[in-house]
């Protein structure tokens, strides 16, 4: 069972998490898909305008959107991301941080062209332990509609 376009209000808010950073996967993800030495190189990070090793940005950005996937908040209604915006990465994290996330939704409109379905638009604030925000973006995503109007 999922939540439709029907089910949905702006204000509606969900939360995510925890998710613990690694010094290995840290690695890992920056030596595959963002091999900078702030991401890579520990030696080379802690000498670093970083003063130690950091996550890369779309490493936090992709557990963001795992965890997404794995709490389901809409259950199993398929969803269509469509766009990112305002996405600001505000500070570094670093391995042992904890990432918790809080997701609220900031609009619900129904397609005036596809009565079937509507676009929702989700603000995500990512923070850690210490509750500084670490990420924030906005997302657009399609859903279905239960009843066609």
């Amino acid at each position: 069972m999922g939540l439709y376009l029907e089910d949905l209000q702006p204000g509606d808010r969900w939360s995510g998490g925890p998710i613990v950073m690694t010094e290995a996967d840290i690695i890992r993800f920056g030596r595959e898909y963002d091999p900078q030495p702030m991401h890579t190189d520990k030696a080379a990070a802690e000498a670093g305008r970083f003063g130690g090793l950091i996550a890369s940005g779309w490493h936090v950005a992709s557990l963001v959107m795992k965890d997404f996937v794995e709490t389901a908040p809409f259950g199993d209604t398929p969803l269509l991301g469509l766009q990112i915006d305002a996405l600001t990465w505000q500070k570094p994290v670093r391995p042992g941080d904890v990432l918790n996330i809080e997701r609220s939704l900031l609009t619900v409109d129904r397609s005036k062209s596809r009565p079937d379905r509507g676009v929702i638009r989700m603000r995500m604030i990512v923070a850690n332990q210490d509750g500084d925000v670490v990420m924030s973006f906005e997302n657009l995503i399609q859903i279905p509609a239960r009843t066609t109007g």
